[in-house]
C-alpha cells in the first residue's frame, strides 16, 4: 500500500529538519524518511561549530571574502553572499529555539578556525556542535504536528513520471518489504559521501545514495571530483578514524613528525592554520619523507583545564584509546570528510529536475567552491534547508499529489534487485577509492580506477551497491576530466590551478561530462 503525503523530505540533518520546518509551518503534510535514528547524519558529527557573523568586529563582507580564499576560484558569489547574510538570521533562530551554544558570562563564545579572518566559530559543549543543533531541532520539529518521521526507512529510488519527481520508493521497517510515498514535492537532504573512501571521518550511513538516486533520476551533478579530506583524523590502529577538530589547531596544537619536529614551515608560512587542502598533502608529504603512516598532533602546551573543557567529547574519546590529550602526541593523518560537490541546484535548492529540491551536502550550490572553509557547512544545512522548504511550498502547493496505489514510470535505477550494500562491494571500491582517487590523484590511476569500477558494475548488484559505485565512478570521471590541481582536487600530473578551468563539472545520465559558464568575479 502506498503513502500519500504533500512533501516528502530524506534525510533527518539539519537541512532535512529545517526543511521539514519550514514546510510544516505552513500548514503542509511533511513525511521525513531517515535510514537510521533521526538523529544519525553527518551533522550530529560535526564538531568543528557553526561559522556565523555575530560577534561585534566581524562583518558579512568578510566572512565572504574568507570564503570565497577558501574556495580556490570556483566558488558562486551569489551562493556565497547568500549564505553569510541569511546565515545571521538563520543562527538567532535557533537560538530562540533553545539551542545551547557556548557562553561565559552570559555572552557568546566565538573560537577561531583555519583561513577565518576573525572568531566567528559557535561552539555547543565544546566539540558537540552539530549534536545540540539536531537536539534543538527535532525538538522543534516535534511542535510541528504536522511531521511524519519515519526512522530505519532507507531510500531506495525517486519515482520520476513524464519528466517531474513525484515520489520515493523505500524500505518499510516494520513490513520489511518496499513502499511507495508519494507527494507534491521531494527535498533530498541526505548528506554527502565519505564513506566512499577507506579512511572516513563520516559515520556509516554517509554512502551518498541521495547523490546517486538523483543522478538515475535525470539530475545535473556538479563538482564531484572536490573531496576534502581533514588534515587531522585519530590514527589507532582497529579503531575508526574519529575527528580531531580543527578547531584544536586554531586554539594552538601544532604538527609534528614522528622525531617531534614541527614540520608545517615546511610547506606553507600560514603553518597549521593553512586550507584543509594544503595541510593534508603537507601531512601525506611528510609522511612520505619519513616512512610513516602517521603524522602528531601536539596539545601539551595547552592548559589541561581548558582542553578538557574546550573538547570534552574528544578527550573522553582519546581516554577510550589511552590517550591523555593534554600529555600525550596524538596520532593522525588525513581522511575524507566533506563532499564539496553533489546535486546541482540554484539557490532556492531546486535542481534540474522537476518536483526535486535538494540542500546541504547532497549538494552543489557553488558555496564551497574547491575546498570548503570551515565550519560553513552547518550554516550551508541551515540556510538552504530552509530555502528549499521555502520554494518548494512557493513552486508546489497547486500541484497535486498521485493517487494511492498508481504505479508511474520509473525513469530512476531498477528496483528489481533489492538489498543493502553488499561488503565485498564496499571493500572493493573504498581501497579503489583511497588509493587511485584520493589526495592525490593522476591520469593512469583514475583511468586504471574507471576500468575497475566499469568491471564492477557489470555484475548483477544491489540498488545500494550500484548507488555506490555509479558515485564512485562520478567522482573519479569528474577528476579525470580536469587537468589541473584546484582546492580540494590535486592532480600530480597537472599540479598549478589554470584560469581556463575556473568552471563547474557537470555530469548527467546519458551524455559526456560537461562544464557550466566560467566563475566571473575579480581576482
Amino acid at each position: 500500500m502506498s503513502l500519500v503525503t504533500d512533501f516528502i523530505v530524506i534525510g533527518s540533518g539539519v537541512a532535512g529538519l529545517r526543511a521539514a520546518i519550514a514546510l510544516a509551518e505552513s500548514g503542509a503534510r511533511v513525511t521525513v524518511l531517515t535510514k537510521d535514528k533521526a538523529s544519525e547524519s553527518n551533522t550530529e558529527y560535526a564538531q568543528g561549530g557553526v561559522a556565523v557573523v555575530l560577534s561585534e568586529d566581524d562583518e558579512a563582507e568578510l566572512h565572504e571574502e574568507d570564503t570565497l580564499v577558501a574556495g580556490a576560484g570556483l566558488c558562486d558569489i551569489r551562493a556565497v553572499q547568500t549564505l553569510v547574510t541569511e546565515g545571521t538570521r538563520y543562527i538567532k533562530q535557533l537560538i530562540d529555539w533553545g539551542t545551547e551554544f557556548d557562553r561565559e558570562g552570559g555572552r557568546l563564545v566565538f573560537t577561531q578556525e583555519a583561513a577565518h579572518s576573525r572568531r566567528r566559530i559557535l561552539h555547543a559543549h565544546g566539540d558537540s556542535t552539530g549534536k545540540e543543533i539536531v537536539r534543538a531541532l527535532i525538538a522543534r520539529a516535534r511542535v510541528e504536528k504536522e511531521i511524519n518521521l519515519l526512522a530505519f526507512s532507507q531510500t531506495e529510488s525517486l519515482i520520476v513520471r513524464d519528466g517531474e519527481c513525484v515520489g520515493v520508493r523505500f524500505l518499510d521497517p516494520v513490513l520489511r518489504a518496499p513502499r511507495e510515498v508519494f507527494g507534491k514535492a521531494v527535498i533530498m537532504c541526505t548528506g554527502g559521501a565519505g564513506q566512499l573512501y577507506l579512511h572516513t571521518t563520516n559515520p556509516a550511513v554517509a554512502t551518498g545514495d541521495g547523490m546517486a538516486m538523483a543522478y538515475f533520476a535525470g539530475a545535473e551533478m556538479a563538482d564531484m571530483e572536490f573531496i576534502q579530506f581533514h588534515p587531522t583524523a585519530l590514527n589507532i590502529e582497529g579503531a575508526p578514524r574519529f575527528l580531531l577538530s580543527e578547531a584544536m589547531r586554531g586554539e594552538g596544537g601544532v604538527l609534528r613528525n614522528r622525531d617531534g619536529e614541527r614540520f608545517m614551515s615546511r610547506y606553507d608560512e600560514r603553518l597549521e592554520l593553512a586550507p584543509r587542502d594544503i595541510v593534508s598533502r603537507s601531512i601525506v608529504a611528510e609522511m612520505r619523507r619519513t616512512g610513516t603512516r602517521n603524522v602528531f598532533l601536539d596539545m601539551t602546551g595547552l592548559d589541561a583545564e581548558f582542553l578538557r573543557h574546550r573538547f570534552p567529547k574528544i578527550d573522553e574519546t582519546c581516554r577510550f584509546y589511552g590517550l591523555d590529550i593534554a600529555k600525550d602526541m596524538l596520532p593522525v593523518s588525513p581522511a575524507s570528510h566533506y563532499c564539496m560537490g553533489g546535486v546541482r541546484t540554484d539557490l532556492w535548492g531546486r535542481t534540474t529536475v522537476k518536483g526535486l529540491y535538494a540542500a546541504g551536502e547532497v549538494t552543489c550550490t557553488g558555496v564551497h567552491g574547491a575546498n570548503r572553509l570551515a565550519s560553513n557547512s552547518l550554516l550551508e544545512g541551515l540556510v538552504f534547508g530552509a530555502r528549499a522548504g521555502e520554494a518548494a511550498l512557493r513552486d508546489r502547493t497547486a500541484a497535486v499529489a498521485p493517487e494511492s496505489g498508481l504505479s508511474p514510470e520509473r525513469e530512476s535505477i531498477s528496483a528489481d534487485t533489492p538489498g543493502g550494500l553488499s561488503t565485498a562491494v564496499r571493500k572493493r571500491v573504498k581501497r579503489l577509492m583511497w588509493e587511485r582517487v584520493g589526495i592525490i590523484r593522476e591520469k593512469s590511476s583514475l583511468t586504471r580506477a574507471l576500468t575497475e569500477f566499469e568491471q564492477i558494475s557489470n555484475a548483477k548488484l544491489s540498488v545500494s551497491s550500484r548507488n555506490f559505485v555509479t558515485l564512485a565512478t562520478l567522482v573519479a570521471r569528474a577528476a579525470l576530466w580536469r587537468e589541473e590541481s584546484r582546492g580540494g582536487h590535486f592532480r600530480s600530473d597537472f599540479p598549478e590551478p589554470e584560469k581556463s578551468w575556473r568552471k563547474h563539472s557537470i555530469q548527467k545520465l546519458g551524455t559526456p561530462i560537461g562544464s557550466s559558464e566560467t566563475i566571473n568575479f575579480d581576482d
